[in-house]
């Protein structure tokens, strides 16, 4: 019986399709084919249709304004008084305002020139010289010389007397040493010695050196007796007390004063 079944027919064209498969893609392009076709024919079909016709309104309430009520409704328009209106008095003078022509300032008459004789050129020049005769003045070419005096008068050049001054912040310190500065005998001017210390908080001097010059030219003007008393008296300084130590500057401007004559020379028979 088994065979039997083996040999039928119905497996000899194909087998049964199983439970659950879906449909083949051929299928659903017929499907959809179908659908479309069906979607063309309904849009021709009733696409020929009349569009509906609105009737007339007949016997329909109406609303209408009393009769001289646009002055009323007129007054609320913000605009009232800020735009022009037909029945306004400066709308009325611009329609009856009369049209003006400008003149014309072309003349067409030919220009007519006053008669000048060459003789009288210089006649009205003549008679007022001679009624209004110009005073005479001397022509100064070289002023006058204005001497003047001077402000202030002329200091000398050279120090009367050895001066020390001192600058930094030691000039917010007291100086308690009296100090003699003397006068050197020297043929030329000395140069300033200048000094820079450094002052505990008790006012003695814990360090003092000499600064060499900026100048060149002042450099070679040194005299070196000098610059050891200005070293000197900057050691032996003492200043009054401060909470802090305090650096500074002693400048000594030296006076100098002409060297004692030597024996001169005897003269020879």
């Amino acid at each position: 019986m088994n065979d039997a079944r083996a040999d039928s027919p119905v497996l000899e064209f194909g087998k049964p399709e199983p439970r659950g498969a879906g449909w083949p893609f051929s299928r659903w392009l017929m499907l959809i084919a179908l659908v479309f076709a069906l979607h063309v024919a309904l849009l021709f079909a009733f696409g020929s249709r009349k569009e509906v016709v609105s009737r007339a309104v007949n016997n329909a309430p109406a609303l209408k304004l009393v009769g001289g009520s646009g002055e009323l409704l007129a007054l609320n328009d913000p605009t009232l008084f800020a735009l022009p209106r037909p029945g306004d008095f400066v709308t009325a003078m611009w329609s009856q305002a009369p049209g003006v022509e400008p003149p014309s300032f072309r003349w067409t008459e030919p220009p007519r020139w006053l008669p000048l004789s060459a003789d009288n050129l210089m006649s009205a020049f003549n008679r007022f010289m001679q009624t209004n005769p110009v005073a005479a003045f001397a022509v100064q070419l070289k002023p006058p010389v204005r001497l003047s005096t001077l402000a202030r008068p002329i200091e000398p050049v050279l120090a009367q007397v050895s001066t020390m001054r001192v600058e930094g912040d030691l000039t917010q310190r007291r100086l308690l040493t009296p100090m003699d500065l003397p006068s050197w005998p020297y043929p030329d001017v000395i140069a300033p010695s200048k000094v820079q210390l450094l002052v505990d908080e008790a006012g003695n001097v814990v360090s003092a050196v000499l600064l060499p010059s900026d100048n060149s030219l002042e450099a070679l003007s040194h005299y070196d007796a000098a610059d050891q008393r200005a070293l000197e008296l900057a050691r032996a300084a003492r200043f009054a007390p401060a909470p802090r130590l305090t650096i500074g500057r002693m400048i000594f401007t030296w006076r100098t004063v002409p060297p004692p004559a030597t024996n001169s020379p005897a003269a020879s028979p």
